[in-house]
């Protein structure tokens, strides 16, 4: 008897970032059953053309699938509708009886809708949403349309968090779900899980971390912001508040790497000054968008507070080799975002049994305890941010607390409740 057939519908390993980190990973993990067959279904462009930004990862080397039987089929094209027929041409010739689409931006709303809406009348196929959030962090006035007219076609959807749960009873006000926390199926199934934590990124044990401290010139104590860097993860936030750390205390370092999302093309082309251009207008006018992050520069406060000597600055797209270097170096992972749902930061920090010092805002206060396994700072108060990050030089956790608190958050749990 063949094995039925699973499709993780999201970005392929080509690509950058927390969602084909974890779409690469939620198939590894259905593969690790055995029992069904794995196929992941990916963008080849994932955005509209005039996004000016590069999508596709060019640093890491590592196979991220190897010895995995997984297959990857590049093939949905956001500019090209055509290719979103083929998708679902595919996706039926594979035979799929499940299909799990990645739901992190309501701009792929408009072929995400197409794809889910067509699979819905097919027989036999469960259309699955994982959804990383409901209400976007920059939302537009869009938005919430889009989110409205792909979700609605979903025969089940994942939460990583209660916070999601409610939001997506407020798009669907007159909708009846069926809320469940273990993976049974109900009618307009919701399941409560959440983010598992990463495996695809070890701690290496043979790594001289005095060594690579005295490299990079850091001190005793190390506080890590890692991973793109956009305005709701409050960069420019955490910098103010080491700042003010560090005026009384020598004995402290800041480490941020990661990729500025919006500074990836080579901006003296003239077809990145184009897609700048329309980019910027259209995110104005059609979208609604009055500020623009883009125009955001928090790495300028390293300077305009002195902190240069103090701060470990690299700024690009970290690979996959290099992942695990920059959280073994760190003592703590500084999280003080403008808003936030269930974040890859915080999976990846815990995966390396790295305390997190957030704000409480989104889902932390549901995931970190403060004085377990992290501390948690008042929103919009970089004292109460400062604060914590002394307390935890004072107070420091048990890395075996931050081991414990996640002991039910492993892909494999997630995996048997999507095949139920």
């Amino acid at each position: 008897m063949s094995k039925p057939v699973v499709v993780c519908f999201g970005p392929g390993p080509q690509f950058k970032g927390g969602i084909q980190n974890y779409n690469t990973s939620l198939a590894l993990a259905l593969d690790r059953r055995g029992d069904c067959e794995v196929h992941i279904v990916s963008w080849t462009q994932q955005y509209p053309a005039i996004i000016p930004r590069e999508f596709v990862d060019k640093s890491s080397k590592a196979d991220l699938l190897a010895g995995s039987q997984v297959k990857v089929h590049y093939v949905t094209n956001y500019n090209r509708p055509s290719t979103w027929k083929e998708t679902v041409r595919l996706i039926q010739d594979l035979g799929a009886s499940k299909v799990i689409v990645q739901w992190s931006i309501a701009l792929q709303g408009l072929p995400l809708s197409f794809i889910a809406k067509r699979l819905d009348k097919l027989q036999g196929i469960e259309v699955i949403f994982d959804v990383h959030f409901v209400q976007q962090k920059e939302h537009s006035s869009i938005d919430r349309y889009f989110t409205k007219k792909a979700l609605q076609h979903a025969h089940t959807v994942i939460v990583h968090a209660k916070k999601t749960w409610e939001e997506l009873t407020e798009i669907f006000p007159k909708k009846s779900f069926y809320y469940t926390e273990t993976g049974d199926r109900g009618k307009n199934t919701v399941i409560k899980l959440y983010h598992p934590i990463y495996d695809l990124f070890k701690p290496d044990a043979s790594l001289d971390i005095q060594a690579l401290k005295e490299q990079w010139g850091l001190k005793q104590h190390v506080f890590l912001f890692f991973g793109f860097i956009r305005r709701y993860k409050g960069l420019d936030r955490a910098i103010q508040a080491f700042a003010k750390l560090r005026a009384h205390r020598d004995d402290v370092s800041l480490v941020i790497a990661g990729e500025s999302f919006w500074n990836t093309l080579d901006q003296n082309k003239w077809s990145t000054r184009w897609k700048q251009w329309v980019f910027g207008w259209a995110k104005k006018i059609v979208l609604n968008k009055k500020d623009d992050e883009r125009e955001d520069q928090p790495l300028e406060w390293i300077e305009r507070l002195g902190l240069q000597k103090d701060c470990y600055v690299v700024n690009r797209f970290i690979g996959n080799e290099e992942v695990h270097l920059y959280f073994q170096v760190s003592d703590a992972v500084v999280l003080f975002y403008r808003t936030a749902t269930p974040s890859g930061i915080e999976s990846l920090s815990y995966n390396f049994s790295l305390p997190l010092l957030a704000t409480k805002v989104g889902h932390f206060p549901e995931t970190i305890q403060d004085g377990f396994n992290g501390y948690l700072a008042n929103d919009e108060d970089i004292e109460d941010m400062a604060r914590v990050m002394e307390r935890f030089i004072e107070q420091p956790i048990p890395r075996e607390n931050v081991k414990s608190s996640t002991q039910n958050m492993s892909w494999d749990r997630y995996a048997a409740a999507i095949m139920q």
